[in-house]
């Protein structure tokens, strides 16, 4: 049986080696890095499943690597965790933005990290929806499932990866309203308990400002408050 090969990529020898031991431990093949240079080589030649990325390191930061692969033939759906020493809200909304799925922040208990790398391979195929049409649509909304844009009357976008499966999923239930919790259950695959509201949030945000005419007063995806996120139909 092959198995799956995680890329990770800290500048921090100690973190390096304590996540390789936990996730050789869980069964995976693990790939190390100490910077984005060597990282992205890795991934090249060497096309692994899912990375973990630390975003703050010398020369090529998180942020770029996760932009260059991204834009890499068979690497652009990789599934990324970010890992940062920084609580800024700035570094989470630029991870999000390039395409990042999730972050931990420093120091973090390693069986969150093993439970979230999981879930994220758990997800981390785009075959789930081939079965679906190649468009789906949700009133003036329409979601192209070969292509991972979504198009409205005023705009059209190209999604990342976890923002099409976050538009997919909503776009399949529209008019119901869905609570963070909820969805990271359904479109991250976390079990209950894992995974933090704001990276909802974040995801949603970075969506309106791609689809909305206005995301302050967003016409198509609407927050209920207290309860959720609903689509329009």
């Amino acid at each position: 049986m092959t198995l799956e090969r995680i890329l990770i990529v800290d500048d921090e020898p100690q973190v390096r080696a304590m996540c390789a031991q936990a996730l050789t431990g869980e069964g995976y093949d693990v790939l190390v890095a100490r910077n984005g240079s060597d990282a992205l080589q890795r991934a090249r030649e060497e096309s692994p499943q899912l990375a973990i990325i630390d975003v703050v390191m010398p020369g090529m930061d998180g942020i770029e690597l996760c932009r260059s692969l991204r834009s890499t033939s068979g690497l652009s759906h990789l599934p990324i965790l970010f890992l940062t020493a920084k609580r800024d809200i700035t570094d989470k909304a630029a991870g999000y933005a390039v395409g990042g799925d999730d972050y931990l922040t420093k120091p973090f208990d390693i069986r969150e990290l093993v439970m979230r790398v999981r879930a994220l391979l758990r997800r981390a195929s785009p075959t789930w929806f081939e079965s679906e049409p190649r468009e789906l649509t949700a009133g003036e909304l329409r979601l192209d499932c070969s292509r991972f844009t979504v198009a409205t009357p005023e705009k059209m976008a190209l999604l990342t990866p976890r923002e099409f499966e976050l538009m997919y999923y909503m776009v399949k239930h529209p008019g119901q309203v869905h609570s963070s919790e909820k969805l990271l259950q359904k479109v991250w695959g976390y079990p209950d308990r894992v995974g933090s509201s704001d990276l909802v949030r974040r995801h949603i945000k970075n969506i309106r400002e791609k689809i909305e005419p206005d995301p302050s007063a967003p016409r198509y995806i609407r927050t209920v408050p207290h309860h959720g996120y609903v689509l329009s139909n």
